[in-house]
């Protein structure tokens, strides 16, 4: 358990929340434990912090670098992304409001598929 992860972004630049136009997805590979940061920018040094951040919660984690854009290889995190967006949309839908970065405080959705 989180020993390999991927980690991918989720663009939502067009339903910018104030600075934040950006989601990190963490997914652990043998878990599917998926952790969520919102972003307000895809710049490498924000990205790095949070991998940075990451990585002193489990030292003995390896990232695994697939290719930007390669659905094949980043497959379960792809998915992944679009469990988020649906609950996101869901949720926002729910409690009538635009503001994204409400449920992100949670921090962590389990993947409940089989």
């Amino acid at each position: 358990m989180n020993s390999r992860c991927q980690i991918d972004l989720i663009d939502m630049q067009a339903q910018s929340d104030g600075e934040y136009k950006f989601i990190l997805v963490y997914q652990d590979h043998l878990t599917k434990y998926v952790l969520l940061r919102p972003l307000k920018y895809k710049r490498a040094e924000e990205v790095a912090y949070v991998v940075t951040e990451i990585c002193a919660m489990w030292p003995e984690l390896k990232i695994i670098h697939g290719k930007p854009r390669h659905s094949q290889s980043q497959g379960s995190v792809e998915r992944a992304n679009q469990d988020i967006e649906n609950i996101l949309a869901t949720w926002l839908k729910d409690n009538h409001t635009k503001k994204w970065t409400l449920p992100l405080t949670i921090k962590s959705i389990r993947d409940n598929r089989t």
